[in-house]
């Protein structure tokens, strides 16, 4: 790179800090990059490395760790973020009153 400046990228892990740790040692050994951490963010060091490259990495991650149903992955500007899935309360409203189950003796027509 010219003057030194190596290209920065940023992982925004949002409510997900308990897996900082973990997200570190996997970036490390699957994109040989070098990470550093913040209190509330990574930053991957790589000259060669893609916004899109580090995406697809995290993402990978979320899935491996089975938060997939509950989190997702985006990039923008030169962050990847993780966000939780927000969830429509009216849905699980609809849900909560189902109809009562027919027993055998309703079913039969008895």
């Amino acid at each position: 790179m010219l003057f030194g400046h190596k290209k920065e990228l940023h992982v925004d892990l949002g409510d997900l800090q308990k897996e900082k740790e973990h997200l570190t040692v996997f970036l490390q050994t699957h994109l040989k990059v070098t990470v550093s951490e913040s209190p509330d963010k990574l930053t991957v060091e790589g000259d060669k490395l893609s916004l899109q490259e580090l995406a697809q990495a995290v993402n990978k991650f979320v899935y491996h760790r089975n938060l997939n149903g509950t989190h997702y992955v985006f990039a923008s500007g030169s962050t990847i973020q993780i966000k939780r899935f927000e969830h429509d309360k009216k849905k699980k409203e609809k849900h909560k009153h189902e109809p009562a189950h027919q027993n055998v003796v309703q079913s039969w027509g008895l």
